[in-house]
C-alpha cells in the first residue's frame, strides 16, 4: 500500500478527486488506503483504481513508468471519471444567474438535447465534443470569440457592424476569415495546393504537444519536490498557497 500512496502522491492525485472518482467518501478512502493490501478493498473499487492507473493487478504497480505521457493519461481518465459522477449536477441549479443568463443556458441545453436525440450518425456528438474543447479554450484565445462573431454575422443573426470585442482585431480577423472561406467555397484550395500549408499546421500541433508534455513533466517534478520539502503528501485547500509558492521558488532556482 505504501507503493500505491507514493504513486498517487507523485501523480498529484488528491484524495478528494480520487474519492469522487471511486464513488466513496473521503474518510472511506482513507480507510482503504490504510489497509495492508489493495486486495482487501471491495473488488469493484479495486478494479476502478486499476482502471485509473492503467493496470490489471496490484503487482503491476512496480512496472509503471511514471513519465509525462502516463501522467496525462491518468489525469484524463480521472477527469472523465469525476465528470461522469458529477454530470447530473451540471447546470441543474441555475441559482446565481440572472434572467438573461438563465434563458441562454436553458436555450443551449434544450438545443443540445434536441439535436443529440436525433443524432443517428454521431456527427452531432462529435461536433459537440469539439464544441466543448472550443469552449474550454475560449478565455485563453481571443480569436475564438472572433470566429463566433463572424459566424453569427455571416448567418444573419447579428448586424455586420456589431463589434463587442476589440473592433480593430475583429475587423481584421473577419476580413481574413472571409477570404479563406471564399477560397474554400469557390474550390480554389485544392488538396495538392495546400498540402504544404497543412503539413506546417500538423508540425505546429506536434510542437505544442511536445511543449505541453515537457511542461507537464516539469510542473509535476516541481510539485513533487515542493511537497517533499514542505513535508506534505498532497495539495489541499489548507496548504495550496504554500505549495504553489514553493513550486514557483523551485522553478526560479533554474533561472
Amino acid at each position: 500500500m505504501k507503493k500505491l500512496n507514493k504513486l498517487l502522491a507523485e501523480l498529484g492525485v488528491s484524495k478528494v478527486r480520487l474519492a469522487k472518482y471511486l464513488g466513496v467518501s473521503r474518510q472511506m478512502l482513507y480507510n482503504y488506503l490504510a489497509q495492508e493490501n489493495i486486495n482487501e478493498w471491495p473488488k469493484e473499487k479495486a478494479m476502478k483504481l486499476f482502471c485509473l492507473l492503467g493496470i490489471t493487478t496490484a503487482e503491476e504497480l512496480d512496472s509503471i513508468n511514471l513519465d509525462g505521457e502516463y501522467i496525462i493519461q491518468v489525469e484524463n481518465r480521472l477527469n472523465d471519471g469525476v465528470k461522469e459522477k458529477g454530470i447530473k449536477e451540471v447546470l441543474t441549479d441555475l441559482k446565481g444567474f440572472n434572467k438573461k443568463e438563465q434563458e441562454i443556458l436553458s436555450d443551449i441545453i434544450n438545443l443540445l438535447k434536441e439535436q443529440l436525440s436525433d443524432d443517428k450518425t454521431k456527427d452531432t456528438y462529435n461536433s459537440y465534443r469539439y464544441l466543448y474543447h472550443f469552449l474550454q479554450s475560449l478565455e485563453t484565445n481571443k480569436e475564438l470569440k472572433y470566429i463566433l462573431a463572424y459566424m453569427s454575422k455571416s448567418m444573419g443573426f447579428i448586424d455586420h457592424a456589431e463589434y463587442v470585442f476589440n473592433e480593430n482585431q475583429q475587423f481584421t480577423f473577419e476580413s481574413i476569415l472571409f477570404s479563406a472561406m471564399t477560397l474554400y467555397s469557390n474550390g480554389g484550395a485544392s488538396r495538392s495546393k495546400i498540402a504544404e500549408t497543412h503539413k506546417r499546421f500538423v508540425q505546429e500541433i506536434e510542437h505544442k504537444k511536445e511543449e505541453r508534455l515537457s511542461r507537464t513533466q516539469e510542473l509535476n517534478t516541481a510539485k513533487v519536490q515542493a511537497l517533499k520539502e514542505l513535508g506534505y503528501t498532497e495539495i489541499n485547500n489548507e496548504n495550496a498557497k504554500e505549495v504553489l509558492e514553493k513550486i514557483a521558488e523551485i522553478q526560479s532556482r533554474k533561472v
